[in-house]
């Protein structure tokens, strides 16, 4: 080796063997596995983003706007590119990096830099080319983060759910999660239909982070949700949501629901008070992300002397004007029961005593009923059981077996204590009998459609529920004519009546559970009527619970936000006044002559 010749001979034969494993290299790059290395080239710089599904709108009857979705960016970055970030200062171009890149993305969103900074220099640390700065910025924001030519810094499509009617109606529509799932109330109950199916966007991407714009772009469209139509009137849900409101701060109450539904049972309304904003769900309570018709079951206590006395009408034990003898107090199995106002003993008929709410006459009168006969027609109006629209949360109430009940409850269920209900369900037991005895399925979602150029055209979602009989057309057209006696000088709601128009309702005023006590502490406080009475075009609903200021009786404190909340709907539908109340049924008799 030490011989320049042979020195020279060995240089040249290394030099040969190195030029040859390049020559192979070489053709087996370009010849024999040239598709695959271009691949795993092509895989280095290519990157993916989700192309969000556009999540359906959800709309009211007339087509306002509930819930929708607004487009949004996602700020996401290459550190290993940002880092290279450079800009001009005082006339000179200088390199400012990760630091720099932050502090300019903040003032272009208006945050702190540091939570930015922060996340560039954690991904780098990582070895990871892809974290998020910032989540849900407006497009206007992201053009202005786009114009300062950042390198690694992209954008991610993104959507925001938006409620414009804010409190209105923010229990019944619920609410969506970071991860785009329903949280609650409709959005929760159509997620399938809402949500849609995401799409893909692949690109190329250099190493200094820029999209190569002639690289292999891409795309798997997205496919969007549908739209939800409601059979809720937004003008109606906005005057009973916000005369609810009222009523419990008046009153001093714990919380307040109105509902309104027409005799097809069509829901028009659902309101409930406290509520919560759905655009910043974060500061609500548990309590107020319920939707409390639906998911709120009580003793509602007098309201249901309706079913007892369509059951005894119905099963022809008595007519309106059967004689009712009402003694100051009524004992039945040990127990000792009373009216609400101390009185003498009382010759009512059967209208008197659903006009008067009087619980002893209803005792004495409902006794001519089995309890599987009175079960039974509980049962039929809809009681213990949910409404079968899937609304998330919905209770189906509590009707213990008649087998199981005790003594003392196979009375108290004639006057709605020893059973619960929701107000969705009560409103339900008056629609069926304003609708001629006919029970309707509950409804809520009027169609389902999707975006087309024309609009959205909407169908009718399947149900299998059907409509049925609960009693005869002879018993609710009686049983209406009692029930007006109810907002008559005599009755328990005067306060309930709307100017004009004839009602036909019944007040409710029931012993509150309360759980966190484990005991009865206050009252459930309702009027729940239809009007106008002999052709009902609405029926509303009215439940405080725990009234705390001035009277207590539901005729005296849910009685007048009926009487507004119904005057309201009525006129806005156009529903020309049809008269006083018509006479009621006699609500006494002579008890010396026997004769009413």
């Amino acid at each position: 080796m030490g011989h320049p010749r042979r020195r020279a001979r060995f240089l040249m034969v290394a030099t040969l063997i190195v030029f040859s494993l390049f020559a192979a290299q070489l053709l087996r790059i370009q010849g024999l596995d040239a598709k695959g290395v271009s691949q795993r080239a092509l895989d280095s710089r290519l990157r993916s983003t989700v192309l969000p599904a556009q999540r359906g709108s959800i709309v009211d009857s007339n087509g306002v706007v509930l819930a929708s979705s607004v487009d949004r960016v996602n700020v996401t970055d290459d550190p290993t590119a940002t880092q290279t970030y450079r800009k001009r200062i005082d006339g000179q171009v200088v390199k400012v990096g990760l630091p720099g890149a932050a502090i300019d993305i903040a003032d272009a969103i208006g945050v702190e830099p540091q939570p930015i900074l922060t996340a560039m220099q954690r991904a780098l640390k990582k070895n990871s080319r892809f974290t998020y700065l910032a989540k849900k910025v407006t497009p206007r924001q992201w053009t202005r983060i786009a114009e300062l030519g950042i390198p690694g810094v992209l954008p991610e499509t993104s959507t925001q759910r938006d409620y414009p009617q804010g409190t209105s109606v923010a229990p019944l529509i619920g609410w969506v999660d970071g991860s785009g799932q329903g949280g609650g109330g409709v959005e929760q109950m159509k997620q399938k239909v809402l949500n849609g199916t995401p799409g893909k966007h692949v690109y190329e991407q250099s190493p200094n982070g820029v999209v190569i714009a002639t690289g292999d772009n891409q795309d798997t469209p997205a496919q969007n949700g549908e739209n939800v139509k409601l059979t809720i009137d937004n003008d109606l849900q906005w005057y009973a949501q916000n005369a609810i409101a009222d009523a419990v701060k008046k009153s001093g109450s714990l919380s307040g629901e109105v509902v309104i539904m027409d005799t097809k049972q069509n829901l028009k309304a659902v309101a409930s008070y406290p509520s919560f904003d759905n655009n910043n769900v974060g500061a609500a309570t548990s309590s107020e992300l319920q939707s409390a018709p639906f998911n709120q079951a009580y003793e509602p206590g007098s309201t249901s002397k309706v079913i007892t006395m369509a059951a005894l009408l119905d099963q022809h034990k008595a007519t309106p004007t059967t004689h009712v003898t009402v003694p100051p107090t009524l004992t039945r199995a040990g127990t000792t029961f009373h009216d609400a106002e101390v009185h003498g003993t009382e010759p009512l008929t059967l209208s008197g005593v659903l006009s008067q709410s009087s619980n002893i006459g209803t005792m004495l009168a409902g006794s001519r009923l089995p309890k599987g006969t009175l079960y039974h027609y509980l049962r039929a109006f809809g009681l213990g059981q949910t409404s079968g629209l899937g609304y998330p949360g919905e209770s189906q109430g509590v009707l213990s077996p008649y087998k199981d009940w005790s003594a003392t409850q196979r009375f108290t269920v004639m006057f709605g204590q020893g059973l619960a209900s929701t107000a969705v369900q009560e409103a339900s037991v008056f629609a069926t009998v304003a609708n001629g005895g006919v029970k309707e399925p509950v409804k809520l979602i009027e169609g389902i459609g999707a975006n087309t150029v024309a609009g959205t055209d909407y169908t009718a979602p399947k149900d299998n529920r059907k409509s049925r009989r609960v009693i005869a057309k002879s018993t609710a057209s009686q049983l209406t004519k009692m029930m007006e006696g109810v907002i008559s000088k005599t009755g328990t709601a005067k306060a309930a009546g709307v100017n004009g128009y004839s009602i036909a309702g019944k007040t409710g005023t029931a012993d509150r559970y309360d759980p966190k006590l484990g005991r009865y502490n206050g009252v459930t406080a309702s009027f729940i009527g239809f009007a106008p009475a002999d052709n009902p075009r609405y029926i509303v609903a009215v439940t405080l619970q725990h009234p705390t200021k001035g009277s207590q009786f539901g005729g005296d404190v849910a009685g007048p936000v009926f009487s507004k909340v119904m005057r309201y709907a009525l006129q806005k539908a156009g529903i020309p006044p049809t008269g006083r109340q018509a006479a009621p049924y006699p609500l006494t008799f002579d008890a010396s002559s026997r004769k009413p």
